[in-house]
C-alpha cells in the first residue's frame, strides 16, 4: 500500500485571487451603482435634471410673454451663459479652495432660492425684463461654481476605476431627466401655469442640497483630501494656509497648468474642432431633412429620437471603459467626422437614419471618455480649476458653433457644410496624430523624456488647440 504524498500548497497571490472579480466588476456599465452614495446621488441628479428641463422648457416662452421679442430670448440666454465664459476659471479655483460638499450644497441651495424667487415674481405679476436678466446673471454666476463642484463630488463617491461608469451614468440620467422634465413642463404649464415649473425646479435643488450631507466619499478621495491639507506649516505647529492663494491667483495657476498639460490641450483641440464644425445635429440635420431630402418636419422627429436612443446606447458602452485616453477620444471624434460627411451625402431618409445611430453612439462614448480624462488626468488639487478653464472654453465654442454653422449653411448649403466639416475634423485629428507619432520617435527633435511622457497623447490640430482652449473658452 503506497502512501499518498501531500502536494505542496501553492500560495494564491492576492492580485490573482481578485483578478476575476475585478474584471467582471470593470465590465459592467452600472458598476458605480454598487456604491450606496452614488445611488443616492444619481436619484438626486435625476430629480435635479428633470426640474432644470422643466424650467428651461418654460423659460423661452416666459421671456416671449414678458417682452414679446424673440431677440430678448437670445439675450436672456446670453446673459446666463456669459459668466461661464468670463468667470469659469475663477469659479473652478474657488471649488479647489473650498470644501467640496459644502460648496455643492450651498450652490444648490442658492439656485433653489433663485428659482423660488422667480416663481414668486411670476405669481405676483412683478417679473420684468431687467429683473429676469438679473436673475439669469445670478444663475450663471452660481453655475460657474456649482458645475465643477457637483461634477467632482460625484466622482469622489466611487473608486477611481468606476469614474467612467459614473460619468456615463450621469449622461443617461441627464437624458432621462430631459425627457421627464420636458413632459412634465407641458403638463404643469397647461394646468398650473409657468410659475409651477420654477417651483418644481426649486424643490429639486433643495432635494439635492439635502442629499449631499449623507454622501460618503470613496477611500481615494479621502486620501487625496488628506494629502492636500498636509503642508509643512502644519508640522511646525501653525495652521495650514489656503493651499492655492486667492481665487484670482488660483485661476491664473489653473490656466497655466492647463496649457502645460499636452493631454488637456489636445483634448481641447479635438473637442473645440468637433463643436465648431460638427455635433450641432439638431440644426444641420434638420436643414438636411426638410431641404435636400425633401422630407416632412415630422420626419426630423424620427431622426431626433434615433439620436437620443443612440446616445443612450453610447452611454452604456462608455460605462464599460476603465482608463480612456485622449487617443481614444481623437479616434472616436475622427470616426464621427467621417460619419457626418457620409450623412451629408445621404440619398434618402432611411440611409440618414442608419448613419445617425453610429453617429450618436460615437459622440456619446467620445464625450464620456473625454470627460473622464478631463476629471482624472489633472492633479487632484487642480481639478476644479481645470474644469473652470474647460467651462470657459466650452461656453465660447458652444456660443460660436451654431452661428458659424448657420453662415456655412446659408452660403454653402447643408451638404457641403456637413461633408466639409466632417472631413476637416477627421483630417485635422489624423494630421495631429501623425505629427505626434513623428515627434515620439527616438530620433525626433523633441527630448526623449518628453517624447516618452506623451506616448498616449495624440496632438490633434496642435496649431488650433491653444486657441480652442483660450479663444473659445463645462
Amino acid at each position: 500500500m503506497c502512501c499518498a504524498v501531500p502536494l505542496p500548497r501553492v500560495p494564491v497571490l492576492p492580485s490573482v485571487r481578485s483578478a476575476a472579480p475585478r474584471r467582471k466588476r470593470g465590465g459592467s456599465p452600472w458598476r458605480c451603482l454598487r456604491t450606496p452614495s452614488m445611488r443616492r446621488w444619481s436619484l438626486a441628479n435625476l430629480a435635479s435634471n428633470a426640474g432644470t428641463w422643466m424650467q428651461l422648457t418654460v423659460q423661452n416662452l416666459l421671456v416671449l410673454q414678458v417682452t414679446g421679442s424673440a431677440a430678448a430670448t437670445g439675450l436672456s440666454l446670453a446673459v446666463q451663459a456669459g459668466p461661464g465664459l468670463l468667470l469659469g476659471v475663477v469659479g473652478g479655483a474657488a471649488v479647489d479652495r473650498w470644501p467640496r460638499k459644502v460648496t455643492a450644497a450651498v450652490s444648490q441651495a442658492v439656485l433653489g432660492l433663485v428659482a423660488f424667487s422667480t416663481a414668486a415674481l411670476i405669481g405676483l405679476d412683478l417679473l420684468s425684463m431687467p429683473v429676469l436678466l438679473l436673475l439669469a446673471a445670478v444663475t450663471g454666476i452660481v453655475n460657474t461654481i456649482d458645475g465643477p463642484a457637483t461634477a467632482l463630488l460625484g466622482n469622489d463617491l466611487v473608486p477611481a476605476g468606476d469614474v467612467p461608469s459614473a460619468i456615463a451614468l450621469g449622461s443617461m440620467v441627464h437624458s432621462a431627466g430631459r425627457l421627464i422634465g420636458t413632459a412634465l413642463a407641458a403638463v404643469a404649464v397647461g394646468t398650473l401655469g409657468a410659475s409651477s415649473a420654477y417651483l418644481a425646479n426649486g424643490v429639486s435643488f433643495l432635494f439635492v442640497a439635502a442629499i449631499i450631507p449623507t454622501l460618503r466619499p470613496a477611500a481615494h478621495a479621502l486620501r487625496q483630501a488628506s494629502a492636500s491639507t498636509r503642508p509643512a506649516a502644519r508640522e511646525r505647529g501653525r495652521p495650514a494656509p489656503a493651499p492655492h492663494g486667492t481665487a484670482s491667483t488660483g485661476a491664473r495657476a489653473g490656466l497655466s497648468y492647463f496649457l502645460s498639460r499636452p493631454r488637456l490641450v489636445a483634448l481641447a483641440g479635438i473637442t473645440g474642432l468637433s463643436s465648431l464644425f460638427g455635433r450641432n445635429y439638431q440644426l444641420t440635420l434638420a436643414v438636411l431633412v426638410v431641404g435636400p431630402l425633401g422630407a416632412q418636419e415630422s420626419d426630423f422627429g424620427v431622426v431626433s429620437t434615433v439620436l437620443a436612443v443612440g446616445g443612450v446606447l453610447g452611454a452604456l458602452l462608455a460605462g464599460r471603459l476603465l482608463r480612456p485616453t485622449v487617443r481614444l477620444v481623437g479616434t472616436l471624434a475622427a470616426c464621427g467626422g467621417l460619419l457626418q460627411a457620409a450623412a451629408g451625402l445621404s440619398p434618402g431618409l432611411v440611409v440618414l437614419v442608419l448613419l445617425v445611430v453610429p453617429m450618436a453612439v460615437v459622440e456619446s462614448v467620445s464625450d464620456t471618455a473625454g470627460a473622464t480624462v478631463l476629471q482624472t488626468d489633472p492633479a487632484p488639487e487642480m481639478r476644479g480649476r481645470v474644469l473652470g478653464v474647460w467651462r470657459s472654453a466650452g461656453t465660447a465654442w458652444g456660443l460660436a458653433g451654431p452661428p458659424l454653422l448657420g453662415l456655412l449653411l446659408e452660403f454653402a448649403g447643408v451638404r457641403v457644410t456637413l461633408v466639409s466639416g466632417g472631413l476637416l475634423i477627421a483630417g485635422a485629428i489624423a494630421c495631429g496624430g501623425l505629427r505626434h507619432r513623428v515627434l515620439a520617435r527616438p530620433g525626433a527633435a523633441s527630448p526623449p523624456v518628453a517624447a516618452s511622457a506623451q506616448v498616449s497623447v495624440p496632438v490633434a490640430a496642435t496649431a488650433l488647440a491653444p486657441s480652442a482652449a483660450l479663444g473659445q473658452a463645462s
